[in-house]
């Protein structure tokens, strides 16, 4: 089984280790990279696979496939301070989506104002670290191009 996982949003790809936050960079929710955006104003974050969405904050959201792996992808860093301000749902918990599909939408410019990191990690859940590898490291990708595989 391989399963691609899309970028939530247009960027540069960077490893989590990059990413300014110790519990994404050690890897401790699980392996994968992450999307510093590269829009501005409101941005959709898309759906880096299809399945279910399992857990939806206005800042993190994780879809479950139906081959098994579950995808979070965490729009900002400490994000969840901002209760929910600068963020539209477009979806909701127990929902089925497609590869692509908008879950969100974010205001990054004002979540950049009011001081967070908008970097947007995209890890696989309960993965072994260093179990994702990415071609796409120091490459610029438009929303919903490939990061990497699920396998």
């Amino acid at each position: 089984m391989t399963v691609p996982v899309g970028a939530p949003v247009a960027g540069t790809v960077t490893t989590l280790a990059e990413v300014p936050d110790e519990v994404f960079a050690a890897q401790m929710v699980g392996p994968g990279v992450s999307v510093a955006p590269s829009g501005s104003g409101a941005v959709p974050v898309l759906a880096p696979v299809g399945g279910t969405i399992v857990k939806l904050h206005p800042h993190a959201f994780v879809v479950t496939t139906p081959e098994g792996p579950s995808v979070l992808v965490h729009v900002g860093l400490d994000t969840v301070e901002l209760k929910g301000r600068h963020f539209t749902l477009h979806a909701e918990e127990g929902q089925q989506v497609e590869a692509g599909e908008t879950v969100v939408t974010v205001d990054l410019t004002a979540v950049q104002d009011a001081g967070y990191s908008a970097a947007c990690p995209v890890v696989v859940l309960g993965a072994a670290p260093d179990s994702v590898s990415s071609d796409a490291v120091g490459r610029t990708v438009a929303a919903g191009d490939r990061l990497y595989d699920l396998r």
